[in-house]
């Protein structure tokens, strides 16, 4: 059975981090599906267009087997927006894989998954995703049970390899 991997999108999201994984999992071979908080297309933070397959309220976290949130200035966006809170929050109960890159770490700190997980973001966020009780470490990626994590567009290739690695 083909594995499910839902890619949250919002406004201003950064381009390469949310276009790698989407391409790199889909060759790979996974159902990759888009989801947002309500438009049918956002645009990244330098204009590229990216469609939806539906808003988060329209899909389940039962029926993915990851959650992948890109950075930029999107994860701010997102964590206003209680479906995609929960949607985060009911994968990590169910101990599903979540990846999130960049400013991702501010959707996880509102989604109150970081506790006493060892992860990584950029920097501007570290701060937040302390206080929230994560073990911060500046590495390329960071892997801490079904959490996998990752500080910038140059960590991609490292970042996807995980996720793939964790879906197997």
């Amino acid at each position: 059975m083909t594995k499910k991997v839902m890619l949250l999108i919002e406004r201003d999201f950064n381009d390469a981090e949310a276009l790698y994984p989407y391409y790199r999992l889909k060759e790979a071979g996974f159902d990759v599906k888009v989801a947002g908080t309500g438009e049918k297309e956002y645009r990244s933070k330098y204009g590229y267009p990216m469609k939806t397959d539906g808003k988060i309220q329209d899909f389940k976290a039962d029926d993915f087997d990851a959650v992948i949130i890109p950075g930029g200035w999107a994860p701010d966006f997102m964590r206003r927006n209680k479906a995609m809170v929960d949607f985060v929050k009911k994968m990590n109960k169910k101990g599903k894989v979540i990846a999130a890159i960049c400013h991702a770490a501010s959707l996880l700190v509102s989604a109150d998954v970081l506790k006493g997980k060892k992860m990584t973001c950029f920097m501007a966020v570290k701060d937040d995703a302390i206080n929230a009780g994560a073990n911060y470490v500046d590495e390329e990626v960071v892997i801490d049970s079904n959490l996998i994590t990752s500080r910038q567009p140059d960590d991609l290739p490292a970042f996807c390899r995980e996720i793939i690695k964790a879906l197997g």
